[in-house]
C-alpha cells in the first residue's frame, strides 16, 4: 500500500553541490531571470525537491510552463522514486539545459507526483535595457 509524501521543499537555484558529509549546498536561489533580448536562452538552471513521510514507489515530472499561453517550455521524464518507510526522505535534483524563454513575463515551475499537480510556483522574466 501507498502512502502519498509530501513534498518538504522545492527549490530553484543555479548550482547544487554536495558535500563529503552527504549535505547538499545549493547555490544562488532565485525567481526571476532578466534577459536582453528575447526569445531568451537560460544555461542552466536546478530543481531541488525533496520528498518525506510517504511510504512506496512514486514518480515525479517537472514541468516548466508558459503562463500566458499554457505552452511547455520544458519537462523531465518521470523520475521513480522510492521511500521504504514513513521516516526516510527522497531529495530529487533535475537540471535543466538551455531553457528557451520566447517571452518576457510569468513561467511556472510545476511539480507534479505520479502525474498530478503537486505544486506550482513562479518563474519572472524581466526584459532589461540593453
Amino acid at each position: 500500500m501507498n502512502i502519498k509524501p509530501n513534498l518538504q521543499f522545492s527549490v530553484l537555484c543555479d548550482d547544487v553541490r554536495r558535500e563529503d558529509n552527504g549535505k547538499f549546498l545549493l547555490l544562488g536561489l532565485f525567481e526571476a531571470i532578466n534577459a536582453k533580448i528575447f526569445p531568451a536562452t537560460h544555461p542552466a538552471l536546478f530543481v531541488v525537491n525533496r520528498w518525506c513521510k510517504g511510504e512506496g514507489r512514486f514518480t515525479q515530472k517537472i514541468r516548466i510552463v508558459n503562463a500566458k499561453d499554457k505552452a511547455i517550455v520544458f519537462q523531465t521524464e518521470e523520475q521513480l522514486f522510492e521511500l521504504e518507510d514513513i521516516d526516510r526522505h527522497h531529495t530529487l535534483i533535475s537540471k535543466f539545459n538551455n531553457l528557451v524563454f520566447t517571452n518576457p513575463g510569468k513561467y511556472w515551475v510545476e511539480v507534479l507526483l505520479d502525474n498530478e499537480l503537486v505544486l506550482n510556483y513562479p518563474i519572472i522574466l524581466k526584459e532589461t535595457k540593453q
